[in-house]
């Protein structure tokens, strides 16, 4: 993975932090309410110029984890998602929510025990996060997921996130994945999703990894 490069925003009641190795700039930052994040400032943030709520709501919507935050008084935390999900998303990454345990994922990563972004068109340089690679090489898929899986009763708990050497994303727990449009589409325990971006099957692994001499340390 890259080297850390991260950002503290101290405020009265409330810290942000900035992890760049993660963040993909999706834009719900830019989306708070008032002047908490203005780009082109110095500081970029400043957390004392909207409530603390406010706060909280947009760090807990960006998606790759690359915002954090912490509480003076501690009063508030980040809680995982009822659900663990994942979002096929059109032409981009798997968008993970839920109680990740996410292997090589390092201790100074915590938004990534929440939420992250992990690539699937197999060219990021700091897999298993996306960094955007998939926009250079003009990365093509709907995100349509075509599989059902078997029916959850219950789909909490904590998801472990393995990514075998130059193969597929082993997921193990309780999972649903949505398609790009939003649609839960497929529910299970274990799966194996294709990171190499050749699969026929996408979002799963069909062994291209192997035809395509997938190299994951590239």
């Amino acid at each position: 993975m890259s080297e850390s490069v991260k950002f503290k925003f101290p405020g009265t009641q409330i810290d942000v932090e900035w992890d760049s190795r993660l963040c993909i700039h999706m834009g719900e930052c830019g989306q708070a309410e008032g002047e908490l994040f203005e780009g082109g400032r110095e500081p970029w943030c400043k957390p004392d110029l909207v409530d603390l709520d406010n706060v909280v709501d947009v760090i807990e919507r960006c998606p790759s984890g690359a915002l954090t935050y912490e509480t003076k008084d501690g009063s508030t935390t980040e809680t995982v998602a009822d659900e663990n999900t994942l979002l096929v998303s059109y032409n981009g990454p798997y968008f993970l929510k839920g109680d990740l345990d996410i292997e090589g994922a390092g201790d100074d990563m915590p938004g990534v025990r929440y939420r992250a972004a992990l690539c699937r068109c197999g060219k990021s340089k700091n897999k298993p996060f996306c960094d955007n690679q998939h926009e250079n090489i003009s990365f093509h898929d709907f995100g349509a997921v075509g599989e059902q899986g078997t029916a959850l009763e219950i789909t909490s708990g904590k998801l472990s996130v393995k990514a075998l050497p130059n193969g597929p994303l082993l997921i193990d727990g309780n999972l649903s994945i949505l398609s790009s449009s939003g649609r839960s589409a497929w529910s299970g325990t274990n799966a194996a999703l294709c990171r190499c971006g050749a699969s026929k099957n996408k979002p799963f692994c069909d062994g291209s990894h192997k035809t395509v001499n997938f190299d994951s340390s590239n």
